[in-house]
């Protein structure tokens, strides 16, 4: 039998990959952005108590209520905008479902999906998968990754139907600043084009920093999605339960694709987390926390052969080994975890024409044992 592949070019992705071999040889395994420590024990209790309580039928389609209105608090006490629980929120099987599920909702054959590279694996795969033509803006190491507003304005046309960012971001740790999401929303203000704002990281902010949420901006927030994940923030990568925000009218048109894809999401997970958001500090204490761990690992390693700007948001550390080795990345990386026993992720392949800038991503969302196991093995490098 013989059928035409929808995605000729995609192979096992780079994460799989990296963990595979971290696995096969017991290496470190700073490469797949998951934590090596546990979610926070109350949370499991209330999910259990969830589960004994008798919410193990069907949720809502948009989610528990209870869920979106706790989602709903967060956004007035974070960004002081609302989001109505009852038709602007919907809870999804990850952020992965709802960026998958916003694209095939609004991108038809030959509609223009601007991203940024470095970009996250999923985004590009899911434009092909429903005919549309990425655009991809590569964003420059030299400049340590600022987008350039005037190339992403010679990109605009009238094929331009998205604009996906992602801010704090996968996998450099940049964070768009306030003149970046002004740029955006004057962009595409007066246009019929659907922003993507992919804000998974968004309470992982370090050095005083603000995160600039699409919300901010109300002629944004009147054309974005705004997507997060519980799993990021609570530490449980496997429960697979995240959310996107946007204005009723775009929602009406998400909930369609939606109701067809999950039609809802794993109720107990849903009663458990809303009752855990009750007390703010849950997702308002993360950036300290992480902070705390970015910190010591840089500082583990500031006399190593890598060279480092610290990460300014997500639990991503980007290192330069251009002082170290030519090596390609993937090479290098792949090295590294097969006779060093580290494994980390080579940034080419997140890279337009796979360019090779000598840096790997690594994690630091990890125990502060595994974080000084590592730098021992970074520093004889």
């Amino acid at each position: 039998m013989h059928h035409e592949s929808k995605l000729p070019n995609v192979k096992t992705t780079i994460f799989s990959v990296m963990s595979g071999l971290a696995n096969k040889h017991r290496a470190i395994n700073l490469s797949q952005g998951f934590p090596d420590f546990d979610s926070d024990q109350t949370l499991i209790d209330l999910v259990s108590k969830a589960m004994n309580s008798g919410y193990n039928h069907y949720a809502p389609m948009h989610g528990n209520l209870e869920l979106r209105e706790a989602i709903a608090k967060k956004f007035e006490l974070l960004y002081n905008t609302s989001y109505h629980p009852e038709n602007e929120i919907t809870v999804t099987a990850g952020a992965t479902q709802a960026i998958f599920t916003i694209i095939t909702t609004f991108i038809k054959p030959n509609d223009e999906v601007i991203i940024f590279k470095p970009a996250y694996d999923s985004y590009e795969p899911n434009v092909e998968l429903n005919g549309g033509k990425v655009v991809p803006i590569q964003l420059k190491v030299a400049n340590n990754f600022k987008v350039d507003w005037e190339e992403v304005s010679r990109n605009i046309n009238s094929q331009t139907k998205m604009i996906i960012i992602n801010s704090p971001h996968n996998p450099t740790g940049i964070i768009f600043s306030k003149e970046d999401m002004l740029q955006l929303e004057s962009l595409t203000k007066n246009t019929d084009i659907i922003v993507l704002s992919d804000e998974v990281y968004e309470h992982m902010i370090y050095d005083g920093e603000t995160h600039h949420s699409a919300c901010l901006f109300p002629d944004l927030k009147s054309r974005s999605f705004v997507v997060a994940s519980f799993c990021k923030t609570f530490h449980n990568t496997g429960w697979r339960i995240g959310y996107c925000c946007a204005p009723k009218v775009l929602m009406q048109e998400f909930i369609k694709v939606h109701q067809f894809n999950v039609f809802c999401i794993h109720h107990p997970t849903q009663k458990g987390i809303a009752d855990y958001m009750q007390e703010p500090k849950h997702y308002l204490e993360l950036s300290g926390f992480y902070q705390k761990k970015r910190n010591l690992f840089l500082n583990l390693i500031k006399d190593s052969g890598f060279k480092f700007i610290p990460s300014k948001g997500t639990y991503f550390q980007v290192l330069d080994y251009s002082d170290i080795t030519k090596e390609y990345d993937v090479d290098f990386a792949k090295r590294l975890t097969v006779e060093l026993g580290i494994a980390s992720i080579p940034m080419s392949v997140f890279n337009c024409n796979n360019i090779d800038n000598k840096v790997l991503r690594f994690c630091f969302a990890k125990t502060d044992d595994t974080l000084q196991k590592a730098a021992r093995i970074l520093n004889r490098i």
